[in-house]
This record gives structure tokens, C-alpha cells and sequence, in this order.
């Protein structure tokens, strides 16, 4: 694939400021939010995933992990929102062109625009949605992602932390070959083929429960070190290879 694509759709929220949250007064909000990462309807990916995104004023903390994707290509990965979206993956209803596959512009009024690009290093902007030399190459058909201090506007904050967002994996393999070709070219950039920017997985950002859980030692637990870390924790440990996400985290908390 081509290096330091940058995404060119209105559809998709591409240079256009990202989407506000009622009136331009959003105020950004603490919170910790999951989405477990599923195959996208019609797509036929066998893969799946975990993302965790930790919301501190307008800076969040992103980590990400999914297994069962293309091994050895690029896969783009974004946090889609927009306030007349559904906050959700896309359906085989959303397939309006009947062609029996989804591509990104048809799942955008489910999950919305890109407020932000879960690049490796630089930029994390919706300018960067296609610079796919800065995005996860899933080694072995796995991403281990974490990222944090990603600044993000109030309003997306806002968005994120009431679990109002979804995360998307981008890159299908749908004549199963091993590579991104095929005549069918992408909705996004007519350069590159449709198998490199169709999604992939995806899942829904859900705002965990407020108070946190009793620890049993006279206090609270944070969402994250409870109820997200018990439903999505093993698979981000399992896809790292190494138990070293927990300290990571932790460091980051303190």
C-alpha cells in the first residue's frame, strides 16, 4: 500500500472540525469506557478484539487489542462519532448499495465520522485516517496498541466518556489471497483497493457504571480495574504476549 494516505471524504469527518455535542459549550468529562471488538456484518473477518479508552478532560488513553486480522498489513484504526450517528456498528441493513459487503462510508450513519486516528506515532487527527504507514501492521494477524495523552476537543471528550463513540478496524481480505487487491476500488481513496479501508471489526465505546466496584479493603475500585479489565483485560494481555499492560497502566494512573 501507498504511504501517508490522508483521508479525503466529508463522509467520514476528513478535514471538517469535529462534530460538537448539543451546543458549542460541551464540557469534557472523566470516564472509563470499553467496547469488545466484533466482525462487521457481511465482511466475513474471523477476528476479534478489545479497545479501552480512559477519558481525563480533553486527553484520553487509548489501548487496543485484536487478534484474527490480516497478518502482516496495515490496518487503519479510528474512534468514529457523530451526533446524528447511531453509536453503533453497522448492519446488513446499512449495505446500500446491495453489493453484500459494507464499506466505510455505508457503515458511517452507525458509527459516524473519525474523531480520532489510533496512529502509532504523530498525528491523531481525522487528517490522518488513511496514513497507514503510521498504523498497526498486525504482526501474526494481531495489534497490541497503547497510546496515550491524545488530546481530543471538549465535545469529543464529552462524546466518548458518555460511550457515545465506536472503534473501528479497517482492512478485509475478501477473496482470502493474503493481500489487499482486487479490481473493487475503496470508497475512501480510488488509488487503493476496497479490501484496505472496508471495516474490518468494530465495537461500541459503553460508559462503564459510576462509583466504581468495593474492593473489599474499605474502598473503591476504578471500572477499569474491575468490570473492563474482567471482561476485556485477558485479551489485551493474551494479544501483548506479556502481562506488562497492567503496569503500564498503573503507571499511567499515578
Amino acid at each position: 500500500m501507498r504511504t501517508a494516505k490522508t483521508l479525503a471524504t466529508v463522509a467520514l469527518g476528513s478535514a471538517v472540525l469535529l462534530p460538537f455535542v448539543g451546543a458549542g459549550t460541551a464540557m469534557a468529562a472523566d470516564g472509563d469506557v470499553m467496547a469488545n471488538l466484533k466482525p462487521v456484518a457481511l465482511n466475513g473477518v474471523d477476528a476479534s478484539g478489545t479497545a479501552m479508552v480512559e477519558v481525563r478532560g480533553t486527553t484520553i488513553h487509548v489501548t487496543m487489542a485484536a487478534m484474527g486480522l490480516l497478518p502482516d498489513a496495515p490496518h487503519a484504526a479510528h474512534i468514529h462519532f457523530a451526533a446524528a450517528a447511531r453509536h453503533e456498528c453497522p448492519s446488513a441493513a446499512d449495505d446500500t448499495n446491495k453489493d453484500g459487503q459494507l464499506n466505510t462510508t455505508e457503515g458511517g450513519p452507525a458509527y459516524g465520522d473519525i474523531v480520532v486516528s489510533l496512529t502509532k506515532t504523530g498525528d491523531t487527527s481525522p487528517k490522518s485516517g488513511l496514513a497507514v504507514d503510521r498504523f498497526d501492521t498486525a504482526k501474526g494477524g494481531k495489534i497490541s496498541y497503547e497510546r496515550g495523552s491524545i488530546e481530543v476537543s471538549p465535545a469529543v471528550a464529552d462524546a466518548i466518556a458518555k460511550g457515545q463513540s465506536v472503534v473501528v478496524v479497517h482492512g478485509v481480505d475478501h477473496n482470502h489471497d493474503g493481500k489487499y487487491d482486487g479490481a473493487k476500488k475503496s470508497d475512501l481513496d480510488p488509488s487503493l483497493p476496497t479490501e484496505a479501508t472496508d471495516p474490518a471489526i468494530c465495537g461500541s465505546l459503553l460508559a462503564a457504571p459510576s462509583g466504581g466496584a468495593a474492593t473489599g479493603a474499605g474502598g473503591t475500585s476504578s471500572p477499569t480495574n474491575t468490570g473492563l479489565l474482567a471482561l476485556g483485560g485477558g485479551l489485551l494481555l493474551v494479544a501483548a504476549g506479556s502481562g506488562t499492560w497492567s503496569a503500564r497502566r498503573a503507571r499511567a494512573r499515578s
